[in-house]
């Protein structure tokens, strides 16, 4: 048998208690915040369906939703025959009221819609599209009148336009607003926008008439 050495056993050396890491001269900065990226693709909102709750009537032929009017027969049961707006003379700038004879004029513009309905091919004429303005009673100017249009389109006096064959003096998002509030296609040109206005309202005084 061959005796083993005396190996010495391993000593083990204890592990110090604390690390000695040099401390920062100046506290850590703040953790980064959230960056905003600018060139980030923005999320269209999506269009709702539009807002048919009852709203204050602007006018005594005028229902309580948006872009509606009375019937022709609910009106006269009323004893409404005249519908009155606002206008404006271009040349002396005078502001007044001006008054429709309510049955005379719809039977003109209704009987003109009727009679050319096939004609028209979904188009407003331009006798439509730029109607030719009334006569200034105050400075006696031809073809300078307007009507004022309000600037919140659910004042809108659209009897008033319709009556005065005025309509073509909207703009073309005041007659989207109606077509959106009647279920109406409200894309296109303008002569298409305003064809579909003039039809809607004359259907909402006399649903009877074979128009849309």
């Amino acid at each position: 048998m061959f005796a083993h050495p005396n190996i010495p056993p391993l000593q083990q050396q204890p592990l110090p208690l604390t690390l000695n890491i040099p401390q920062p001269s100046h506290p850590p900065p703040p953790p980064p915040q959230d960056v905003v990226d600018n060139h980030a693709p923005v999320r269209s909102r999506r269009r709702g369906p539009p807002r048919n709750g009852p709203i204050p009537t602007p006018f005594i032929w005028a229902t309580d939703r948006r872009a509606k009017i009375h019937s022709l027969n609910h009106l006269l049961q009323n004893r409404i025959f005249n519908i009155t707006g606002d206008v404006k003379c271009k040349s002396c700038q005078t502001k007044f009221q001006m008054s429709f004879d309510l049955v005379a004029k719809f039977d003109v513009i209704s009987q003109y819609l009727v009679t050319n309905f096939n004609t028209m091919h979904d188009r407003a004429p331009e006798t439509l599209m730029y109607p030719r303005l009334m006569k200034c009673v105050h400075c006696n100017q031809e073809n300078c009148v307007k009507p004022v249009i309000a600037e919140k389109k659910k004042n809108i006096n659209w009897l008033f336009l319709l009556l005065g064959q005025m309509l073509g003096c909207c703009k073309l998002e005041q007659l989207k607003y109606f077509c959106k509030y009647n279920s109406h296609h409200r894309t296109g040109a303008k002569n298409r926008v305003l064809y579909l206005t003039y039809l809607e309202l004359c259907k909402q005084l006399d649903p009877s008439l074979p128009l849309i």
